[in-house]
């Protein structure tokens, strides 16, 4: 390395120079350096020293009144930290470091006691479990808000007729509330994922130290329980290497922001003049610098492109881990800024859709006169004809040359007299009509799942006694 970009600091300045006859490159020093980013995780990596020195306190290692030293000047820091005071160096490296030397300039040699007993390998893996403990319990939180807001819309709705779409061709109609409770079908699946990502994350790697556990009497089962974690893990190897739990995370975030697409794909669609399905709050758009009549959905957009980088960190995630040898090795640095921003997008995310979602205003005669369009009732004419003793495939054919015939009408099915639909089959009667009313429709799907109002009322209690057990 060239003399020129060298460090002037003494490099028995760092914590681990001891064996070092030269100071870092000052590119390189930036280079290695995590402490940009890391420092998010200050608050985290003070809770798990407080309960490492507690433990080690308890076993004998630290005196009680070194722990009190210890502990008064961790709370100090956290305080100088949360008012924007504390002094960060790209120096000392990383978030460890930095806290660690202010701790020792507050009450001197104490504070290089700390680290008895563990290493920095296990100590970010606690702290990034803690920090992402954290953010599951906000996501938590509001997958639970946007849900509740869900169900209460799709109750308020279930009478509100709408097209429903294959191939984003009308199919058959369907209820509003219907198709809320399928967003938060797919939302159910996300939080179940999430609270089984959880259990994972809940695991204490302290005291593994650098890979192979220390030689010190620590308790690291009472380091889990003070750090609320559900207990140690096994394997020290593994516990310093593991990021499958970072991974798993961020296929979480994956899918729901996949769900968070869909639903947004569908809001801008349904806002569009081609549709006119919903009016969307003016609090969620933004207007054209150009076009004054312009009304855009900006947050849903939003939200469907911010996919693609929750997508790109699972990617980034997996291919840090797909050839690390055991145990720690410094890639493991590249975890942290993928998995910051996945959580931060969910979240962001969850938090616009919690505010829109209830705010959602169905333009119900235009939803009503869209699922008229289309023959949407034809599979209901079918279902009529068999029930008629007529055999499904030859009723099919029958309902295909009725539509032919409606179209060369330009007119619907339920436009067509008994006469003319009586030309495709004698076993019409006058109650054909029951069926092939819109609303005749949507109440004749009355089971399980179904899209018939009272169907959809019967989900949303179920729904809401199933978010209420959180």
């Amino acid at each position: 390395m060239s003399n020129d970009n060298a460090s002037t600091n003494n490099p028995a300045a760092k914590l681990w120079g001891g064996r070092f006859s030269e100071a870092t490159d000052a590119f390189v020093e930036r280079f290695t350096a995590s402490v940009m980013f890391d420092q998010r995780m200050a608050l985290e990596d003070i809770q798990g020293s407080l309960a490492h020195a507690q433990m080690l306190s308890e076993v004998g290692v630290l005196t009680a009144d070194e722990f009190q030293q210890i502990a008064g000047g961790l709370k100090d820091i956290a305080e100088e930290i949360e008012s924007g005071d504390f002094p960060w160096s790209v120096e000392l490296e990383d978030v460890h470091m930095n806290i660690e030397a202010r701790l020792t300039d507050r009450i001197g040699a104490t504070g290089k006691k700390l680290h008895t007993g563990r290493s920095r390998n296990d100590q970010v893996a606690t702290d990034i479990r803690l920090w992402l403990r954290n953010r599951i319990d906000q996501i938590a939180a509001e997958l639970t808000r946007l849900q509740t807001g869900l169900v209460n819309l799709a109750e308020q709705e279930a009478d509100t007729i709408m097209p429903g779409f294959t191939h984003l061709q009308s199919a058959q109609p369907v209820t509003f509330g219907h198709h809320l409770l399928a967003w938060n079908e797919m939302l159910t699946r996300d939080f179940e994922r999430l609270m089984d990502c959880r259990k994972r994350v809940n695991r204490s790697p302290l005291g593994a130290a650098a890979l192979a556990g220390t030689s010190y009497p620590i308790n690291r089962a009472r380091t889990a329980e003070l750090l609320g974690f559900d207990a140690p893990t096994e394997n020290s190897l593994d516990s310093v290497s593991d990021r499958d739990f970072a991974i798993e995370f961020c296929a979480f975030s994956a899918l729901l922001l996949t769900h968070l697409s869909r639903a947004s794909e569908e809001l801008v669609l349904w806002t569009s003049s081609q549709f006119d399905f919903i009016d969307l709050p003016d609090r969620f758009c933004t207007g054209s610098s150009i076009m004054p009549q312009k009304k855009n959905p900006d947050v849903p957009e939003l939200v469907r492109g911010k996919t693609g980088r929750v997508n790109g960190h699972l990617i980034a995630l997996l291919t840090l881990m797909k050839s690390q040898p055991l145990a720690y090795n410094k890639d493991n640095q590249e975890d942290k800024e993928p998995l910051f921003d996945a959580a931060d997008t969910a979240l962001d995310c969850l938090r616009a859709f919690a505010d829109m979602a209830p705010a959602l205003k169905p333009k119900k005669q235009n939803m009503l006169a869209a699922a008229g369009k289309g023959f949407s009732t034809a599979t209901d004419l079918a279902d009529y004809l068999v029930r008629k003793g007529v055999a499904f495939r030859d009723a099919h054919e029958i309902v295909g040359q009725s539509v032919a015939f409606a179209i060369d009408k330009d007119c619907d099915l339920a436009d067509l007299s008994l006469a003319e639909l009586q030309k495709f089959s004698d076993v019409i009667g006058d109650d054909v009509f029951d069926v092939l009313t819109l609303e005749g429709s949507v109440a004749a799907r009355d089971h399980i799942g179904g899209t018939a109002p009272n169907q959809v009322r019967a989900a949303c209690e179920r729904a809401r006694a199933l978010i209420a057990t959180r």
